[in-house]
């Protein structure tokens, strides 16, 4: 692991590292902010999953975490968005596709399967890289995301409820596999049998039996995304049909921007503090 920078802010370091990833044949770059009480030992962890196009910078840069997170002794974790550098597949004119569109799935599809494994990524290979480098409590981990995002921390957390304390999300992808701006990139990237899809859906996990206790979800009105590609509704109908706790919160006015998620960070925090312990 090689460290790109690291800075103080609100008692603890927020850094930038990179490592060259076996899941995804490339190296990787992600963000790690310690907050001080680390010091005194091992601090709850929570994952952040950022959306199309984004790296681990922009949640870093405008997600306004660290005052909070130092106050409540919260580690985020801020992978990279896909695999990325010269020689791996891409369509550099579609921005739902490729290099910042992984979508957090196990690709199968050559040439994609060569290294856009993000699922594998996020779930094995960075947790243990972050075990092993950080004073991180891997027994309190949390997940939260946005968009794209959105979508991997809610699936994530479905299949590994044991792992998650809590899960929320800033306005997610509700049913990827039928989305207009997430159904190509699905396609492409697991083949035309959408059977395969459906461990990637969070309406279709559920509706397939998977459960985790409750979910925050925030989601703006004026979201230019909401009625063709969000659809927050239909995780609200597999949330109900399943007796899954949903806080699902329209706000009235607000955008898919980090305008909107900076504006709700902190109700996040609070909310997987309180459920770390």
């Amino acid at each position: 692991m090689k460290t790109i920078s690291t800075s103080k802010s609100h008692g603890g370091i927020q850094g930038v590292y990179a490592h060259a990833s076996a899941a995804c044949a490339c190296d990787m770059t992600f963000a790690v902010f310690v907050p001080p009480q680390a010091k005194d030992g091992p601090v709850p962890v929570l994952w952040y999953l950022s959306g199309l196009t984004c790296t681990h910078a922009n949640v870093m840069d405008k997600g306004e975490y660290r005052r909070l997170a130092a106050e409540l002794g919260l580690m985020i974790v801020c992978p990279d968005t896909s695999p990325r550098g010269e020689g791996i597949a891409d369509e550099k004119d579609n921005w739902q596709f490729g290099s910042g569109a992984g979508f957090y799935v196990d690709a199968t599809e050559a040439p994609f399967a060569k290294n856009y494994l993000m699922y594998s990524y996020v779930t094995e290979e960075l947790p243990a890289l972050i075990a092993a480098n950080f004073p991180a409590d891997m027994s309190r981990q949390a997940i939260t995301g946005h968009s794209m995002g959105g979508h991997g921390a809610l699936t994530i957390a479905l299949k590994h409820p044991e792992r998650f304390k809590s899960c929320s999300a800033f306005a997610p992808i509700a049913q990827p596999s039928t989305a207009g701006w997430s159904k190509p990139a699905l396609e492409k990237y697991l083949g035309s049998d959408e059977a395969a899809w459906r461990a990637y859906d969070t309406t279709l996990l559920i509706e397939d039996g998977k459960r985790f206790p409750e979910f925050l979800v925030d989601q703006g009105s004026s979201d230019s995304f909401l009625d063709e590609g969000l659809r927050p509704w239909l995780l609200e109908e597999a949330c109900t049909k399943s007796g899954i706790g949903l806080t699902l919160r329209m706000q009235d006015g607000y955008d898919h921007s980090y305008n909107f998620i900076s504006t709700f960070m902190d109700d996040h925090l609070r909310w997987h503090a309180a459920r770390l312990g």
